[in-house]
């Protein structure tokens, strides 16, 4: 991916969830160095709340919709709620209202999780709510495959310049 090619190869859909990987293994190490520390009730209220505001009203809607359009609200709610400059101010906020702890560290850890266990990253809304492959995207990825030892038709093909 670049500033002209907002988006990625597989291989660097998985060394970016790589990165996010490393991200929680720092998370979760140190949540584990200090599990005496932890308070446990807002470590859990900070855990869930991500999902229960930004995905399982999105979730429902998606699963009870016969064609499986929803509402961009809950693509807002998603995004919203599964961003880091969302969940960084809300930590930050927590600090100044209640001070630093341990149990913050569910945040990232949550975040981090969804990128680099599940893959699941900010939801556009031109795609389904719920991963599912979109026909253009899966003709675009055989294409770019096809194309990609010698970049010349499809660098082409899309107006660019060959380097």
């Amino acid at each position: 991916m670049d500033a002209k090619n907002t988006f990625d190869t597989p291989a660097t859909y998985r060394l970016v969830r790589l990165e996010y990987g490393l991200g929680l293994v720092v998370a979760s190490a140190l949540l584990l160095t200090h599990l005496g520390e932890v308070r446990w009730l807002p470590a859990a209220g900070l855990f869930l709340y991500i999902d229960l505001v930004g995905y399982v009203p999105g979730a429902i809607a998606y699963h009870r919709s016969r064609d499986k359009r929803i509402h961009r609200a809950y693509y807002v709610l998603y995004n919203v709620m599964h961003s880091l400059v969302t969940q960084g101010l809300v930590v930050l906020a927590w600090i100044w209202l209640h001070g630093a702890e341990w149990a913050l560290l569910v945040v990232p850890v949550h975040l981090f999780g969804d990128r680099a266990l599940f893959g699941n990253f900010l939801k556009p809304f031109a795609l389904d709510f719920e991963p599912v492959a979109h026909p253009a995207f899966l003709r675009f990825r055989r294409e770019l495959g096809a194309h990609g030892a010698d970049r010349g038709p499809l660098v082409e093909q899309l107006g660019a310049r060959t380097p």
